[in-house]
């Protein structure tokens, strides 16, 4: 029937007619209706398949965006306008992403997608993992604390003398994610613009500014979860919230993570949670290396690496033009939705 409506389509038609029958917009758009007062509002279900076409078209920005609707009437049809003259202009394509990234729109349409379609599974893996997202903008400057108006006394070094007060070591947030809920969690995280360093495959360092994305991904590649900090964020910082996230959504056996998230309280979060902790441990003193078997589940590690790259190399990972953190999240969720609903599709299938 579609084809008969709008005539011949390409490979990149098909594509994003899959992620759209896949996405229910009804119960989330309700909200952007006309009320009644005022000039109606351009159709918002139109505009989120305008940008989900942006991604998987591989447009760049949203003037090509604008002109590939105005020039190509497949496009135009499959997105919900008749003519040319009835595409949005591109003031109104940046107010509506200024709301869609406002209300988080994306995350909760993915977290939708998720629950609806894996939640009723059994997933055997969950593989946890992060990567750079530069930005078009310059770092946050943190200021300098106030020094106080009273002279902080230092205590020598060694232990405390006798009736002395042992000096009481302030939690770190590792150790207090565990006793918080996934809300107080996601506020104590950084989401500011700043620098950032990763040691590369071939063991050189590599730089880059703007923030960094931290996904989990079931078998089948598919993301489930998704949270976006500064880009100086240690990946073990986010592996609680993540797990939090994670269990309101699907119900997994195994989780799946490099020696950056080797750290006890992590594996004992995991195993509280009911799930086996399989981590690359840092090899430093006297690490145990893993055996046969944890070595053949590690493997099925790739999945991230492999949503990590398709998110960046197709989807638009690479192309933020956006300033921001919730604006740089809400491009990045257009791309992890395609990825996830494409996962799902081939599932399926």
């Amino acid at each position: 029937m579609l084809l008969e409506e709008v005539g011949e389509m390409g490979e990149k038609d098909h594509l994003f007619v899959r992620v759209i029958s896949l996405l229910a917009l009804g119960q989330w758009l309700e909200r952007y209706d006309w009320c009644g007062i005022g000039c109606p509002p351009h159709s918002r279900t139109w505009m989120v398949h305008a940008f989900i076409a942006k991604e998987v078209y591989q447009y760049p920005n949203r003037e090509a965006l604008v002109d590939a609707l105005k020039a190509r009437p497949t496009l135009r049809r499959l997105c919900g306008w008749e003519s040319s003259d009835d595409v949005p202009s591109l003031s109104t394509f940046c107010r509506a992403f200024q709301q869609f990234a406002t209300d988080e729109l994306l995350q909760k349409i993915h977290a939708g997608l998720i629950q609806r379609h894996c939640q009723p599974k059994l997933v055997g893996h969950v593989s946890r993992d992060a990567t750079a997202i530069g930005a078009p903008e310059r770092p946050t400057v943190v200021t300098a604390p106030v020094p106080p108006a009273e002279p902080i006394v230092r205590r020598k070094p060694g232990r405390p003398k006798k009736g002395e007060a042992p000096v009481v070591r302030a939690p770190k947030r590792l150790e207090l994610q565990p006793k918080r809920s996934l809300e107080e969690n996601l506020a104590d995280l950084p989401r500011v613009c700043d620098s950032g360093c990763k040691m590369g495959s071939k063991g050189q360092p590599e730089y880059w500014r703007g923030y960094k994305l931290h996904l989990d991904v079931i078998d089948g590649d598919i993301p489930v979860s998704a949270i976006l900090t500064n880009a100086s964020t240690h990946d073990s910082q986010v592996a609680v919230p993540l797990m939090q996230m994670t269990a309101q959504r699907v119900t997994w056996l195994y989780d799946l993570m490099d020696a950056a998230y080797d750290a006890q309280a992590i594996r004992d979060y995991s195993t509280s949670l009911g799930h086996v902790p399989i981590i690359d441990p840092r090899q430093r003193g006297d690490w145990t290396p893993l055996d046969e078997a944890q070595r053949r589940r590690f493997a099925e590690r790739s999945a991230s690496e492999r949503v990590n790259g398709r998110l960046k190399d197709c989807f638009g990972g690479r192309t933020v033009r956006v300033r921001g953190a919730a604006k740089v999240m809400c491009h990045l969720m257009f791309g992890v939705t395609i990825v996830a609903a494409l996962g799902i599709w081939h599932r399926l299938c």
